[in-house]
């Protein structure tokens, strides 16, 4: 059982960080049941990037799963990272890892 955070990989590093952050604790607020049997029974959680603010608006408008989205206010309330509960993993399996550097040459 893992818990998926989907961040915009067009924000710099740092903010991907606090936008997946800022996901998790609000999901956490919004679904604790969830959230404490997750913590009992496995405690992973995946951290996976999606290109921009238009793909993230489409993965939370077509997986049927938990979700919660973030909007950051200091980003005109952009959305900015959607957490989603284990039902989401088959739909988010082709993402990326977050913050995943390119391989050295």
């Amino acid at each position: 059982m893992k818990l998926f955070i989907v961040v915009r990989s067009d924000l710099p590093p740092g903010a991907q960080l606090a936008q997946s952050d800022h996901a998790a604790i609000q999901f956490t607020l919004e679904h604790l049941e969830l959230v404490t049997n997750w913590n009992r029974d496995s405690n992973n959680l995946v951290v996976l990037a999606a290109l921009n603010e238009a793909m993230l608006q489409e993965l939370a408008r077509t997986i049927p799963a938990p979700c919660t989205l973030v909007h950051e206010p200091d980003l005109d309330n952009a959305l900015t990272a959607v957490a989603f509960g284990p039902t989401a993993a088959r739909f988010l399996s082709s993402l990326p890892l977050a913050l995943r550097l390119p391989k050295a040459a």
